[in-house]
């Protein structure tokens, strides 16, 4: 959606539900009081003690410290821990594995080591000369990230997806776009990382902050006592959305929830509350 129409689908909900858009206005208040939190963090606050030992205990990271010689890699450090956490799960898998934005290629290489010769890694560019690093486990698809076409053609040659790694262009649209293409269709468990989400007042991270609000939505009802509601589509589908410094990453469900429910255990109870 390009920024012309994205504000004429603004103005339209604006005239078509003024509910809704008093409620996002209502919000801007707690985002100015967010801001001032951390703008006025107390420096008295506590702070973990810097680990020297962590990267020793990280591949991604053994690899990336290493690799003095052959193609780029080009990271913030701290991603290695982020994508150690979430990614572990698909060491010596089949997992296919999309990382957009190629490069100089050593990141190809690096995701093939750490995840074994079983895996299968996809790499995405706009420029045609990355098609050097194509070999035997590494595909690679030339096209603009920002192409619809170019997407719904990449899902027909690729129809399982484990993993994405949005490194790419780093533009909001960019990267709105691409999640719009490629997490509906990821394999249930599945991984999306988008990367470089820098700067306050991001575009890309205000939409994936609405959709994080979005899982929280709530129609509680009570069944024989016990609280209860639906599950949306997008509940039934996202797992979780998490934020990092210059990174967000959406976890897809193992399995669909039919509904959330909050039964009650034990005998005792406080008398205002039943």
């Amino acid at each position: 959606m390009s920024h012309s129409h994205a504000m004429m689908a603004l103005l339209n909900t604006i005239a078509t539900r003024p509910l809704q858009s008093a409620r996002l206005t209502a919000r801007v208040p707690d985002a100015v009081r967010a801001a001032e939190f951390s703008r006025h963090w107390p420096q008295s606050a506590e702070a973990p003690a810097a680990s020297a030992d962590a990267q020793d205990l990280n591949p991604l990271r053994v690899y990336f410290e290493g690799h003095d010689q052959g193609r780029g890699i080009w990271k913030w450090l701290h991603y290695f821990d982020v994508y150690h956490r979430h990614l572990e799960k698909f060491v010596g898998s089949d997992a296919r594995l999309v990382e957009i934005g190629v490069y100089s290629g050593g990141s190809l290489e690096m995701w093939r080591d750490y995840l074994g010769s079983r895996a299968n890694i996809v790499g995405v560019d706009i420029a045609p000369e990355c098609k050097v690093y194509e070999n035997e486990w590494t595909a690679i698809e030339i096209g603009d990230q920002a192409d619809r076409q170019f997407w719904s053609g990449f899902r027909e040659r690729h129809s399982r997806i484990d993993v994405v790694i949005d490194d790419g262009g780093h533009q909001p649209e960019q990267q709105m776009t691409t999640l719009e293409e490629l997490l509906p269709y990821l394999a249930p468990g599945g991984v999306y990382i988008c990367e470089d989400v820098q700067g306050q007042g991001s575009h890309f991270a205000a939409f994936t902050h609405a959709l994080a609000d979005h899982l929280n939505a709530s129609h509680s009802s009570s069944v024989a006592g016990v609280p209860r509601t639906a599950v949306t589509p997008l509940q039934a589908a996202v797992h979780s959305i998490t934020y990092y410094p210059f990174m967000v990453v959406i976890e897809r469900n193992s399995w669909s929830p039919a509904e959330f429910i909050a039964p009650k255990h034990g005998t005792e109870w406080q008398p205002f509350f039943k």
